[in-house]
């Protein structure tokens, strides 16, 4: 970068190294009157010293030196990672084409004869203060590019990451608007959507869709005997025993209402409802919950209506929990702790 450490109206620092003492008066003097900032020594040490306390942008180097010379100088600020972005003229009396291809070869960016004329060391310091303002200028820019593209990548990161939170927030919303909170099987909305979703299928199909009703008997009497604590507790393990009872994952164990559940069987003929709804009743016998105020055993047992049909277009899903219902009537009037199986004959 361009500095400007002694004077804001400078147009960039210049170190001059030469042995002469005229050389540098002339030069120095020259330079300070176009509002160059200039310091000066005489000798290659110095120079290296000099250049790495405060680097300046410009420097005007003589080859012969006494100690060490002009390209060995010139070498050394270039290995220098602190210094080697510096432009470096060479001024010189030596006039030899393979003196300048060597101040060219250690790092030089020009090279002028001596005597020199004023104007043209004028016109070429211009010239290489000018290149290096605008070579900062474009890897500052470069720098703020490649900030931005960092900036946006990590913007587009952070996106993608709250994208992908969004979306599992989503589906969790999508899960729970289909759960029952407390026995967290499918809700009576997903059941109504599941039992249209299975209808309009197997309707195409001509399949078989099976539909078991589930009450629980005498749950009233249970929760003013135990609490409704126990009560949810009571519906949480008869929830997960029905579960258990399932198949496949294309039959759906639903909260009906209350203590009431129910149970879909795509493509299930009669035969294997009745033996799934048998295997529900042991399921929930087998965790032996008490009920003392139970009339139809010591332990909370299930009513079990079961029907099945091929559906039709022409009919509705209602028809299927119409025949279910009315089957789990029959079991409740039986005494409960049973099942009932119904059929509509036009529909099997």
């Amino acid at each position: 970068m361009i500095h400007f450490a002694n004077s804001q109206s400078s147009l960039g620092s210049i170190l001059l190294v030469d042995d002469k003492p005229d050389n540098l008066r002339l030069l120095s003097t020259m330079l300070m009157e176009h509002q160059y900032e200039v310091r000066r020594v005489t000798k290659g040490v110095m120079a290296l010293k000099t250049a790495k306390a405060a680097p300046p942008d410009l420097i005007v180097l003589d080859i012969k030196l006494p100690d060490l010379d002009g390209y060995e100088v010139c070498q050394a600020l270039k290995s220098d990672p602190m210094t080697a972005e510096i432009p470096i003229i060479f001024i010189s009396a030596l006039d030899n084409v393979l003196d300048k291809v060597k101040a060219f070869s250690v790092g030089g960016v020009d090279y002028i004869t001596k005597p020199f004329q004023v104007e043209e060391v004028l016109v070429r310091v211009k010239n290489h203060l000018t290149l290096r303002i605008q070579h900062q200028q474009l890897l500052e820019k470069n720098e703020r590019l490649q900030q931005e593209i960092k900036a946006r990548q990590e913007i587009e990161i952070a996106l993608k990451e709250s994208q992908s939170e969004l979306q599992k927030l989503n589906q969790e919303l999508q899960r729970l608007a289909h759960l029952d909170g407390l026995t967290q099987t499918a809700n009576r909305r997903q059941f109504d959507h599941y039992l249209q979703q299975k209808w309009m299928q197997l309707c195409g199909e001509q399949k078989p869709l099976a539909l078991i009703m589930c009450d629980v008997d005498y749950f009233k009497s249970y929760n003013d005997t135990y609490g409704h604590q126990a009560g949810d507790d009571c519906l949480r393990a008869i929830a997960q025993a029905i579960s258990q009872a399932i198949p496949r994952t294309t039959d759906l164990v639903a909260r009906y209402g209350g203590e009431e559940f129910a149970v879909i069987l795509p493509e299930t003929d009669i035969l294997e409802a009745e033996i799934i709804a048998q295997t529900i009743q042991k399921k929930v016998q087998s965790l032996k919950l008490v009920h003392d105020q139970s009339q139809a055993s010591p332990y909370i047992t299930l009513s079990l209506g079961i029907t099945c049909l091929i559906p039709h277009c022409q009919s509705s899903p209602s028809l299927l929990i119409e025949w279910a219902d009315r089957a789990l009537y029959q079991a409740k009037k039986q005494g409960r702790n049973c099942s009932v199986t119904l059929l509509n004959k036009t529909h099997v």
